[in-house]
């Protein structure tokens, strides 16, 4: 008996991943679906934790619509701690989400979780956000017996805790790769609140992170003074996405409802890209893309990975702004004009560049440049040695904004007895009767000029992937298949629209709470929300931080950012303060069994 030996191609199956990405406004977000996104996360009308990205119900209603036709999901943030009156508001606002066809709803508030348990409100799929402190297995499975449908994970986990995370539930996991950091444990924070009312749970976190501080010992030593001490570099786990989707993380979310279309349309580019090697998306459709994304070319305060693999030196003390990238060294400089060693990155006028001046990042524009000569929009002169960088790349900028990127949706066309029939990717499928019945007398030149329009498919949410013909085209004027094909690609995208299923929330219930007694840092504003405690088992001392009267000595945040680590003191008795630029000093505690810092209110 004789056997052939028959080579057979397989495609490897890749598991189905979501690539998450930020949007500020409806503009954003059409960028971040035209990018490649799976799923966008945007600002409700009120109640979420980006107060200056809230949307109209109007426009989140268009962006619902025009994502849908890809199979890309919209989530929506009500994530901030909520008053006993605004509790009401806040459920009519779901139940409106919900009537427009939001698929998600991220939240923080105990209160909303208890009015789940309690049916009322709709069945809209609820994610726990990052503010619930989602940073132990613990406290993940308690989310999951709750009955959570998704948990936004700390950013703060190490691969190995999103991998005990992921094995050890069901729940979707979804963890943060990309954008700014918050220095505290997320819901954790507590100093924007203490120093000026403007509280971080509540959506108006005014960024003390970020500012000057001095670090002195209890003698009165100054170890830095002046510096960003808590400010730290931005996330950026692209090299760890393959690990992450072996771990089981479900979702890969963008930070950034705050940056600008060109940040969401660059960065979502990128992960798209990345995303694509080692998983299958959860949408639908093409992009067709028209520039080659680069992380470094949009706002960063430098990368780090934080402690997905090992600890690092995740901080930038002398800024928080942008540096960019390396332009050179300056050779000659005067009033208004540099020169650079030669092998320099070439600038462009316009460009913006920056240089450290006494450890403060300093900046201007490129104004002019004649030969070797860059003019400088400022009368300052830059000491010869200096290093300049370039934060804003105007060639890049210009080539994002004026960016037709576009995704598209893989079509076929068959035409038989009389009828066209459009089948898209997903296998949606409509018909139109060919209403002709002329002959034409040349039927080969016919077929070629309807196919040849088929192809036209302008600037529809379509591209030709194939077009079958079976039998004799009738006679058209090119006008009236334009016609055809314009009317059956509107109804094929009406059928996805209809086609379109959301998920649906399971009931929620209580479940037992991971410690007996909770306090401030529950985050319990609400009569509701403590119920929702007490009927999990956990008795609260004391409401939430913004409640207090006195909070001298509480926690102001926990942050795995140790500054004895930063400076090389880990084994140093000494008792650490901080000093903001008025003065204020903050006693810092050290929790050095887990590598935890803490800022205390007062001292």
């Amino acid at each position: 008996m004789n056997f052939s030996v028959i080579k057979v191609s397989m495609k490897k199956i890749l598991r189905k991943t979501e690539l998450l990405a930020p949007a500020k406004n409806k503009i954003a977000a059409f960028a971040a679906i035209n990018s490649g996104v799976d799923a966008v996360y945007i600002g409700a009308p009120a109640f979420g934790a980006r107060v200056a990205a809230s949307n109209s119900f109007e426009d989140i209603q268009e962006i619902v619509n025009f994502a849908h036709k890809f199979n890309v999901k919209v989530h929506v943030t009500v994530n901030t701690i909520l008053k006993d009156e605004e509790l009401p508001e806040a459920v009519k606002l779901i139940e409106k989400l919900y009537e427009i066809g939001v698929d998600a709803i991220i939240i923080q508030d105990a209160g909303l979780m208890k009015l789940a348990v309690e049916n009322k409100l709709p069945p809209i799929v609820l994610h726990a956000s990052t503010q619930c402190n989602n940073r132990s297995l613990e406290k993940i499975k308690f989310l999951e017996e709750v009955g959570f449908s998704r948990a936004v994970l700390a950013r703060e986990l190490s691969l190995e805790q999103i991998k005990n995370i992921c094995q050890n539930t069901d729940i979707e996991i979804e963890t943060f790769v990309q954008g700014a950091l918050c220095v505290s444990y997320s819901g954790q924070c507590y100093m924007s609140c203490s120093i000026g009312g403007r509280s971080a749970n509540r959506g108006e976190c005014a960024q003390p992170c970020r500012k000057k501080y001095s670090l002195v010992d209890d003698k009165g030593n100054f170890i830095a003074r002046d510096k960003h001490l808590l400010s730290l570099k931005d996330f950026n786990a692209s090299k760890y996405l393959e690990n992450l989707v072996n771990a089981g993380v479900k979702s890969f979310k963008i930070e950034g409802r705050l940056k600008d279309v060109n940040y969401v349309r660059n960065v979502t580019a990128f992960y798209r890209q990345e995303l694509d090697k080692f998983s299958g998306k959860t949408s639908s459709g093409k992009v067709f893309l028209d520039f080659e994304p680069d992380l470094k070319k949009s706002f960063n305060r430098g990368f780090t990975s934080y402690f997905l693999e090992k600890r690092e030196k995740c901080f930038n003390f002398n800024s928080p702004k942008m540096k960019g990238e390396k332009v050179g060294k300056i050779v000659k400089s005067a009033e208004g004009w540099i020169e650079f060693e030669k092998n320099s990155v070439q600038l462009s006028v316009q460009d913006g560049i920056c240089y450290f001046e006494e450890d403060e990042l300093k900046g201007c524009l490129v104004n002019k440049i004649v030969g070797n000569k860059v003019y400088l929009n400022k009368k300052i002169i830059i000491p010869i040695g200096s290093v300049v960088f370039r934060n804003y790349d105007v060639t890049f900028d210009n080539l994002l904004t004026n960016s037709k990127t576009k995704r598209r949706l893989g079509v076929t066309f068959e035409y038989s007895d009389k009828h066209l029939k459009a089948t898209d990717e997903d296998n949606n499928s409509v018909t139109l009767e060919v209403k002709f019945d002329e002959l034409p007398k040349n039927p080969e030149k016919q077929k070629n000029n309807f196919i040849s329009q088929l192809k036209k498919v302008g600037d529809s949410d379509f591209y030709v992937s194939d077009i079958k013909i079976n039998g004799d085209i009738p006679f058209m004027p090119v006008s009236e298949i334009n016609k055809m094909r314009r009317e059956i690609l509107e109804k094929l995208i009406a059928e996805r629209l209809k086609n379109y299923k959301r998920d649906i929330q399971k009931p929620m219930q209580y479940a037992r709470y991971i410690k007996p007694e909770g306090d401030y840092r529950e985050n319990a504003y609400n009569k509701e929300a403590e119920l929702f405690y007490e009927n999990c088992g956990c008795n609260l001392i004391e409401p939430a931080f913004e409640s207090l009267s006195k909070t001298d000595g509480k926690e102001l945040m926990r942050t795995k950012h140790c500054l004895k680590y930063a400076f090389d003191m880990c084994k140093s008795p000494k008792t650490l303060y901080l000093i903001d630029d008025k003065g204020k000093k903050y006693k810092l505690k050290f929790d050095c069994s887990n590598c935890e810092m803490v800022v205390l209110n007062g001292v």
